[in-house]
């Protein structure tokens, strides 16, 4: 111990360095932890989120409700017209497509229909059915392309879509994607930060 205070005494930059060192460890266990309880973010690729989002949008992903959600040992169900991130259930290694950008459409235990060009959703509270799209602030294109088709979302999962609806432009739960676990969802999008002339909280 005595060899070492007088190794430091002698040597000063030991300490500058040592100290560079703990506060480098310091940083990147940060930045580790904020990535993965409570903000992440990501870039958008392809045309499948526009008019909202466009290649090259960077968003701030919140991860804090999935983190809340898995300390009180719960799934996290986002809601339903928000644009969510989550991990590709379909995604396999070496495939650019690991995580997506959607809106959530339907939820666990709904009827989803698509016809005419317009998706209906239908649960307890709306057994005639209503437009999942009406709050949305007519963001999402119209018209809605796809077979016409009703499926009822499962237990645990959620049903999403692309806001580019018009032809083959989304990947989604109409056309291949199909459900969404929930242990796969990221968090919700909180914020584009990129471009910064179209900087916008959502």
């Amino acid at each position: 111990m005595q060899f070492a205070t007088s190794l430091v005494q002698k040597h000063p930059w030991i300490r500058d360095a040592g100290g560079l060192i703990v506060f480098g460890i310091a940083v990147l266990i940060g930045t580790v932890l904020i990535n993965t309880y409570v903000f992440r973010s990501f870039n958008v690729e392809g045309p499948s989120m526009e008019v909202t989002m466009s290649t090259g949008d960077r968003l701030i992903v919140n991860r804090l409700p999935v983190t809340w959600s898995q300390l009180t040992n719960q799934s996290y169900l986002p809601e339903r017209g928000q644009i969510i991130v989550f991990k590709n259930p379909r995604y396999t290694i070496g495939s650019p497509d690991e995580f997506i950008v959607k809106r959530v459409i339907g939820l666990p235990g709904e009827r989803v229909k698509l016809e005419n060009g317009k998706f209906t959703v239908y649960n307890e509270s709306h057994p005639g059915g209503f437009d999942p799209d009406e709050a949305n602030g007519g963001e999402p294109g119209s018209p809605t392309s796809g077979a016409e088709k009703e499926v009822t979302v499962p237990e645990g999962t959620i049903y999403v879509a692309g806001d580019h609806r018009d032809g083959s432009y989304s990947f989604d739960s109409r056309n291949g994607l199909g459900f969404v676990p929930l242990y796969d969802v990221v968090g919700p999008v909180a914020m584009r930060i990129l471009p910064v002339t179209d900087i916008r909280v959502f």
